[in-house]
């Protein structure tokens, strides 16, 4: 009596270990006052380290936010307004904005961009304008859990990893790209395309040049799409800079080419300006057919025209969005930087990264063995013990057991420094545990060391010790 979209729901990825570690937070959330001894959430890529920017510019704005222009009201006008191709001011401002995160080195054409609710829906639908059920579309490891949901669950499309290693920093080949897509022809699967996410979730870099050179020169031979997830364009916090496909286009002279037809851009406002309520996405294409289909589509997840007319003002204000998007990046690449050093702490170290609002956390040291069952065994330790949600990297489809995404950008520094905190005291546990002799011997000959020196050595010791805990 009911669809296969019900009764077949496992597809929908819910039953990933990045899905049910959300669950198991929102059963038992960390409250440093109400439930100090609950689950931090570091599973979540969300940026609240510059709310304060955003709220006071709606303080500076009453306007906007009374929908109101030059002091008249024009609530009834938003109100009724249902065009789906969206509202002129607010295309107009988001393209200015996506050239600005990208340095102002390319342009953007607002008849070229469909609004989605969300870079979600921006996804599902480019997979819905050029791929078919059981067509396939290759897709870098490890990547984003909720890819799984967004290009497969509803659009019948096939996902064909394109398998990365840590030993050249999971940075996408040559060789790896033709063995995905041979791996499909193998399974018998038509490739559309490739989808790549720039910078990566979960990896926290940005695709080289030379990476870029290589999807080109792939998606020419192959003659399929190449789709760029660009929602994390404006969390790059320090060098290498970022480079859009955008840029490629134009530096290769391919902007007004067959191959420009083929190259789609996702952005979205959730994770650029840390507005994921508002439903804030797009999807931008030089292909007329697919603009016109999106567009068509897109009338079934709208962005309100309330929404539209308060972000296109703030965008418009272009000594805000300068100012917001350097102190955002200050304060994400110091944000990291506490991440980084308190698991170095710990012993525990980070894939580089320059940008993002999380990072690669390499734990291969930990695991009990070297298999996706040792890092699952890890992982469960991690969120029942340590009470800390982290997403496991088999989750992103990672080929290489151990390695974790942690955020850092959804709480405050307290909290993360507190978090590193449980970090260190669950390692500590873990070595005592593996080598206790050598823990005994340690403590002897510290004993031995210390038993001759005055009480106020230890007394100061303890002293600076605890300061050093609570800053």
């Amino acid at each position: 009596m009911l669809s296969t979209k019900v009764t077949d729901c496992n597809a929908h990825g819910q039953d990933s270990s990045y899905f049910l570690g959300w669950e198991e937070y929102e059963k038992n959330p960390y409250d440093s006052v109400i439930n100090p001894d609950g689950m931090i959430q570091m599973g979540l890529a969300e940026n609240q380290l510059s709310f304060h920017i955003l709220e006071s510019w709606l303080d500076n704005n009453p306007d906007a936010t009374g929908f109101k222009k030059n002091g008249q009201s024009i609530f009834k006008e938003l109100a009724l307004f249902q065009d789906y191709h969206g509202l002129p001011s607010f295309k107009n401002a988001l393209v200015n904005f996506m050239s600005e995160i990208r340095g102002n080195t390319v342009t953007f054409d607002p008849n070229n961009l469909v609004l989605t609710a969300g870079a979600t829906s921006a996804n599902e639908t480019l997979m819905f304008c050029v791929a078919n059920p059981g067509d396939a579309f290759l897709v870098p490891t490890p990547y984003y859990p909720g890819f799984d949901r967004d290009l497969k669950w509803r659009t019948g499309v096939e996902i064909v990893p394109i398998h990365s290693s840590s030993s050249n920093s999971f940075q996408i080949t040559k060789s790896a790209l033709e063995d995905a897509y041979q791996q499909a022809q193998k399974q018998d699967l038509k490739v559309k395309g490739i989808l790549v996410t720039n910078p990566s979730n979960p990896l926290g870099t940005s695709l080289t040049l030379h990476e870029l050179d290589l999807l080109f020169n792939f998606i020419s031979t192959k003659n399929i799409h190449l789709i760029a997830d660009e929602v994390y364009s404006g969390t790059v916090f320090s060098s290498p800079s970022f480079t859009s496909i955008m840029e490629v286009l134009k530096n290769k002279n391919l902007v007004n080419t067959e191959v420009a037809t083929r190259v789609h851009i996702v952005c979205s406002l959730s994770k650029d300006l840390g507005l994921p309520g508002f439903r804030i996405g797009a999807t931008y294409s030089g292909n007329d057919d697919v603009v016109s289909a999106a567009t068509k589509m897109s009338s079934f997840g709208l962005i309100s025209s309330q929404t539209q007319y308060l972000l296109s003002e703030m965008l418009s204000d272009r000594k805000f969005t300068k100012a917001y998007l350097s102190e955002n990046r200050r304060r994400l690449k110091h944000r990291r930087e506490t991440l980084v050093k308190g698991l170095q702490k710990a012993g525990i170290r980070c894939l580089k990264s320059n940008a993002g609002l999380f990072c690669w956390v390499d734990m291969r040291h930990l695991l009990s063995s070297k298999t996706f069952e040792g890092e699952m065994e890890l992982w469960k330790k991690i969120v029942y013990d340590v009470r800390l949600n982290i997403s496991p990297g088999s989750s992103c489809h990672c080929s290489e057991p151990g390695w974790f995404r942690v955020c850092f950008a959804n709480m405050s520094e307290k909290t993360l420094i507190f978090a590193m905190q449980r970090v260190k005291s669950f390692v500590d546990s873990m070595s005592k545990k593996n080598n206790p002799f050598r823990h005994e011997h340690i403590r002897l000959h510290h004993a031995r060391r210390t038993k001759s020196l005055p009480k106020w050595v230890f007394s100061l010791s303890s002293n600076q010790l605890e300061v050093g805990e609570l800053r």
